[in-house]
């Protein structure tokens, strides 16, 4: 579907051409924003490739606004049909959301979204989702004024009141926390560490068995995160390829298993922010690529680092042995980041409702730096 407004028209993606245009609206978008990070442009084109395994359950569609030859947006729409077999509401998704400040810009980029969800079906229109629920997720709604995480979204401060004049409601906030790598224990929760160090066994990651080991965290992760809002399990295949890359990028001390009497409860994963070392590359990497990643994070690592994956059984979520574990998986690691000269953790995202978590967060000195928003919509 094209869609025409004066001088705007807005296309679907269709080309490679088309694919490089999509990823560089953001240059456009954000060129006078001091705090943002321009994202490695050969990660965000491989993450749209077609042999991505969130394709094999999902499809999409990019639109592009022009005016003129000018790109001045972007939007996808998709549909996840493990999201659908899990739920009734035929929900689909937009994200990858970026525009200049113009009302119709916005509103071009939604008819065309809102459109091709209701040519499959859908019903209703939540988002956004960069591109599903495992991945980035979130529109920036407080927190404009720093930088972004590794694989955090930012956003402009515009696009929240565009998003709300087109009918849209926010349905669920998530947060960022700041952690300081050393901070003041909570007497409490120190004392059920000390009750639970008998039970509770902390060790890394066994990178000899990497194959075993990922199904494993996978497994304690769909299992913890099975009742959140919108969860979708990760596939084993897109876990086994999120678990190489973080595992090709990680010290062996950045990834913890809890162990509960002996078997795998919960665990913990800790991701140097990149975007302290590729801020000033624009984008490139080419030609050496990953190779030339590895290297930067070597000579100079990074000296704040996010938590983007962590999980205890859902069993154990009601019992002292939840919050337990979670807290010994984050002081364990902390000890981890201070050996590699991380001075802060960001903790991302936790639901605004997880009222548990972060009570834990807060108790140990977790300070919320960024509020992330959901919005919905029905068509």
């Amino acid at each position: 579907m094209a869609s025409e407004s004066n001088d705007l028209t807005v296309l679907p993606v269709r080309t490679k051409k088309d694919l490089d245009t999509f990823v560089r609206v953001q240059w456009r978008v954000y060129a006078d924003d001091p705090v943002w990070v321009p994202p490695l442009l050969f990660e965000r084109k491989g993450s749209l490739s077609p042999s991505e395994p969130f394709f094999h359950h999902a499809e999409w569609q990019g639109f592009i606004a022009w005016r003129g030859k000018e790109a001045v947006g972007r939007i996808s729409a998709q549909i996840d049909q493990l999201y659908l077999d899990r739920y009734p509401d035929r929900s689909g998704w937009f994200g990858m959301l970026d525009a200049i400040d113009d009302a119709t810009v916005f509103a071009a980029l939604f008819a065309a979204a809102e459109h091709w969800l209701r040519q499959k079906g859908m019903q209703r229109a939540v988002g956004p989702f960069n591109l599903g629920i495992n991945q980035e997720v979130g529109m920036l709604v407080e927190g404009y004024e720093t930088s972004p995480y590794f694989l955090m979204g930012h956003a402009r401060p515009w696009f929240h009141g565009h998003v709300r004049a087109l009918g849209y409601e926010g349905v669920q906030d998530m947060l960022a926390y700041l952690l300081p790598t050393r901070y003041q224990d909570d007497p409490r929760i120190a004392r059920l560490r000390q009750r639970l160090a008998r039970k509770v066994s902390i060790r890394m990651l066994d990178r000899r068995r990497k194959n075993e080991e990922l199904e494993v965290l996978r497994d304690i992760f769909n299992d913890a995160w099975s009742e959140n809002w919108s969860f979708v399990p990760f596939t084993q295949e897109e876990f086994a390829a999120i678990g190489s890359l973080l595992l090709m990028l990680l010290p062996k001390d950045f990834v913890l298993v809890a162990e509960v009497e002996g078997k795998p409860a919960g665990f913990i994963v800790l991701v140097p922010n990149l975007n302290e070392i590729i801020g000033n590359l624009n984008g490139r990497l080419f030609p050496f690529g990953w190779a030339k990643l590895l290297w930067r994070l070597k000579v100079k690592f990074p000296t704040t680092a996010r938590v983007p994956l962590m999980g205890v059984r859902k069993h154990l979520h009601n019992t002292p042995l939840g919050p337990g574990i979670a807290t010994m998986l984050i002081e364990e690691l902390g000890q981890s980041a201070g050996r590699a000269g991380v001075h802060t953790n960001e903790l991302s995202w936790i639901l605004d409702t997880n009222e548990g978590m972060r009570g834990i967060i807060e108790r140990i000195g977790g300070k919320v730096s960024k509020r992330y928003r959901m919005y919905g919509k029905d068509l």
